[in-house]
């Protein structure tokens, strides 16, 4: 059993390290410790600076990288849709940085952007589904010959979509289809209002940010997204390439979960539409004009630094 001489001897082996501790400290060791940490806080003093140095350094070059980039970019770009007729859709939530900066290569492009759609959350919503449905089985009949096959209503949709922003009377005027389309996706609150457009697109330019990836709540949580969201997107990306003939989807990623990894993913959707990714950054902006250009000359990429791209950059149209 422990006793009280046991607690005793405890407590006085206890007091007899503490002042041995104390004296060693404060006596032939204190000269040593001092020296010792001295020494690891100059170490890291010096170790701070130069990964400062390094920092600055590696900062200079990349600044130097990216206006050497946007000159580069320029060249290639200006003249790329001289006069092209272009649609920009945007797919659900787009940063306005990234939605603006492709906005801005287009226009270095030459090209004519004839309208600016932006798509509502009416496309994924699970409680307007019975809506889209009605709406869908009533526009088949509207889109004849161009209507996709199968019952997907999102596919039906997006094929209204393309019909609204491409269709024309032979010229570049829109047709009375494409205005008719056009009031009712807008009725149903598929699309919200913009701009009067006038004349008919030659290419769309799909724009989408992170829908289909894990989002982070307000209070820090991840939520994840709906799965369903990821099919409506592609649907309608399908439907808006079968429509036009040149169709375009630029995303930020290629994340799990990315609109534009889930098209990649599909080697059938993959050989019909060509995607470009990192328009988060002005590398991935400058190919989308590009990227236009090569698929109105019938070149289907998947552009951008992931190893699944075909191509870091799109072919100069007419190379070999």
């Amino acid at each position: 059993m422990i006793d009280f001489r046991y607690h005793l001897v405890s407590l006085i082996s206890v007091f007899l390290a503490l002042a041995v501790g104390i004296i060693l400290g404060a006596g032939p060791l204190q000269g040593a410790i001092g020296e010792t940490l001295t020494e690891q806080v100059d170490a890291l003093r010096a170790e701070r600076t130069d990964l400062r140095t390094e920092l600055d350094a590696t900062q200079t070059a990349l600044d130097g990288d990216e206006r050497y980039i946007e000159a580069v970019g320029t060249q290639l770009v200006t003249g790329s849709l001289d006069g092209t007729r272009v649609a920009v859709v945007q797919l659900g939530e787009v940063p306005q940085d990234v939605h603006d900066g492709v906005l801005n290569q287009l226009d270095t492009s030459g090209a004519t952007v004839v309208a600016k759609t932006a798509l509502t959350e009416a496309w994924t919503d699970p409680d307007q589904e019975s809506s889209r449905e009605t709406l869908a089985e009533g526009l088949r009949a509207n889109l004849g010959e161009t209507a996709p096959e199968g019952d997907d209503p999102s596919a039906t949709l997006g094929a209204a979509l393309a019909v609204a922003l491409t269709g024309n009377d032979g010229g570049a005027d829109r047709s009375s289809q494409a205005t008719d389309l056009e009031d009712q996706l807008e009725r149903f609150g598929l699309v919200e209002p913009g701009d009067d457009q006038t004349e008919a697109a030659e290419a769309l330019v799909l724009v989408v940010g992170s829908a289909g990836q894990p989002q982070q709540t307000a209070d820090g949580a991840t939520e994840e997204a709906d799965p369903g969201t990821e099919d409506v997107w592609v649907s309608v990306t399908r439907s808006a390439q079968e429509v036009s003939g040149a169709a375009v989807l630029a995303g930020p990623t290629t994340e799990p979960g990315d609109i534009v990894q889930a098209v990649r993913d599909d080697e059938d959707i993959a050989a019909e539409v060509t995607t470009v990714s990192g328009v988060a950054r002005l590398t991935g902006r400058i190919n989308v004009p590009l990227a236009v250009a090569a698929r109105l000359s019938g070149v289907v990429g998947q552009y951008g630094l992931e190893d699944d791209a075909t191509a870091v950059l799109p072919p100069a149209v007419g190379a070999e």
